[in-house]
């Protein structure tokens, strides 16, 4: 599937209201990008967006990526080094499950929605809101 043909799909102003919903529960961010570009390996291309996006660069070193790449039907959730700390296997095949399902079925932004929600309990039961908690990055769907 081309990259025009899944945003269209896509509800953007919907993801963007989870992930604004999920993100004043944690000091953690999350950021959606979805790649224009095919790839064998969603997750190395994943970890290259990552560092893209200056997801890196946060206070807590506790950011979470959802990379979907339409073209190659393919798709990974990445954290950071805070996240990978305390985050267990189970956490990342529940978060893959539930997009894969989703997306299966054509339901693309509830696959997104799903994923965001999902990250947003792990990093508010990890990393609460602390203070004033800026947002470090931006909310909208990133592209590559």
């Amino acid at each position: 599937m081309k990259h025009t043909e899944f945003a269209v799909k896509v509800d953007a102003e919907e993801v963007v209201r989870h992930i604004q919903r999920a993100e004043a529960n944690t000091s953690g961010e999350i950021r959606v990008c979805i790649s224009r570009k095919r790839t064998r390996d969603p997750v190395r291309s994943a970890s290259r967006q990552f560092e893209k996006l200056g997801m890196t660069r946060t206070r807590h070193r506790n950011g979470i990526l959802i990379y979907i790449a339409p073209a190659s039907r393919t798709f990974a959730i990445v954290g950071d080094r805070a996240v990978h700390d305390i985050c267990e296997q189970a956490f990342w095949e529940a978060a893959r499950d539930r997009m894969q399902a989703h997306f299966r079925a054509n339901r693309y932004t509830q696959g997104i929605v799903e994923a965001v929600d999902h990250a947003g309990q792990l990093l508010a039961q990890h990393f609460p809101k602390e203070g004033e908690n800026p947002n470090e990055l931006p909310d909208s769907i990133a592209t590559e």
